[in-house]
C-alpha cells in the first residue's frame, strides 16, 4: 500500500527553522507572473552533477518565478553547492523520498501564499523553456494540473522502450479507474493551482508519487490537462531507478493507484 505524508503544515515547516540550514524560511516573495506568485519546487537526491545548471537554466530562462531547491538528505554535495551558491533551500535532514521532498515544497508553497506551484527535477531532464506552457492552462482556467507530456508530440527524449510500456499499462490503469486518459502518467514536471497547493501540502503520496497524484487530482475533481514539452537524457548523476526496483515500482504503483481509486469511492457531481 503506497504511503503518504501526512503533516501539520505550519508545524512542520516552524520544527525546520530551528536547524541552521532552512535557507528561505525567511524569503520574502517578490517574484510574480501575470499578477500570480510562482514557485518552482526542485527536489534533489545527490544531485550534486546536475543542480547548479538546472538552478541556473530556470532563473535564467523564467526569472519571474521564485524556486526552491529541497534537498532531500542528499549524501554527495548537493547541500554545500546550494549553501556555496546560495541558492534558495530547503535541507531535510534525512531521505524522505520523492513524494517528501514535493510535499515539503507544497507546504512551503501554501505556507507562503503562492498562487502556482511547478514540479521540476533536480537531474536536468526537465527543461525550464516550456514553464510557460505549463503556466497557461492555469492562468486561463483551463486547468488545475497541468501535466508536461513527452508522449503528445514525440519529441526529445522518449524513455526506453520497456518503460514506456510501463508507462502505457500505468495509463491504461488510470483510464480504467477515473474515465480520464493521461499519456505521460509518470511525468514530474508539472504545475498546479492554488487548490492543488493546498491538496497536495497535506496529503502527497511517498513513492513513486507521480500516477497517483493524478488519481488523486481527478478525483478531487480537478481538471488534469497535458500540455507538449520536450525532455531532455540526465545530464549527469545515475538514476535511482533500476530493472529490479522498476519492477517493484510496477507492483507497487498499480496497487497505490487501485486502493487511491478505492479509497475515493463513488464521487458524483460537478466542481464549485
Amino acid at each position: 500500500m503506497q504511503e503518504h505524508h501526512k503533516f501539520d503544515i505550519y508545524g512542520f515547516l516552524s520544527a525546520k527553522r530551528g536547524h541552521g540550514s532552512h535557507k528561505c524560511s525567511e524569503m520574502e516573495i517578490v517574484m510574480d507572473y501575470k499578477g500570480k506568485k510562482i514557485l518552482v519546487i526542485i527536489p534533489a537526491y545527490n544531485e550534486a552533477e546536475n543542480i547548479v545548471q538546472v538552478v541556473e537554466q530556470m532563473r535564467s530562462v523564467a526569472p519571474w518565478c521564485d524556486y526552491l531547491v529541497v534537498n532531500d538528505g542528499s549524501t554527495d554535495k548537493t547541500p554545500a553547492i546550494c549553501e556555496g551558491q546560495g541558492f534558495r533551500y530547503l535541507d531535510l535532514s534525512i531521505n524522505m523520498g520523492i513524494g517528501g521532498a514535493v510535499q515539503a515544497g507544497y507546504i512551503y508553497a501554501y505556507k507562503n501564499d503562492y498562487d502556482i506551484a511547478v514540479q521540476m527535477d533536480g537531474d536536468g531532464q526537465h527543461d525550464a523553456a516550456y514553464l510557460e506552457n505549463l503556466l497557461e492552462p492555469i492562468l486561463a482556467d483551463e486547468a488545475d494540473v497541468v501535466i508536461g507530456s513527452r508522449f503528445l508530440e514525440k519529441e526529445g527524449f522518449q524513455t526506453s522502450a520497456s518503460r514506456r510500456a510501463g508507462i502505457n499499462i500505468l495509463s491504461a490503469l488510470i483510464r480504467i479507474t477515473t474515465g480520464k486518459r493521461i499519456r505521460d502518467v509518470t511525468s514530474g514536471f508539472r504545475a498546479v493551482n492554488r487548490m492543488f497547493i493546498e491538496i497536495y501540502s497535506k496529503d502527497y503520496p511517498m513513492d513513486y508519487p507521480e500516477p497517483e497524484a493524478i488519481v488523486a487530482a481527478i478525483m478531487h475533481l480537478g481538471r488534469v490537462r497535458e500540455v507538449p514539452v520536450q525532455m531532455r537524457a540526465r545530464e549527469g548523476g545515475v538514476s535511482s531507478i533500476t530493472f529490479k526496483k522498476s519492477i517493484y515500482y510496477m507492483i507497487k504503483v498499480t496497487l497505490a493507484i487501485l486502493i487511491c481509486r478505492l479509497s475515493y469511492g463513488v464521487r458524483r457531481g460537478k466542481r464549485q
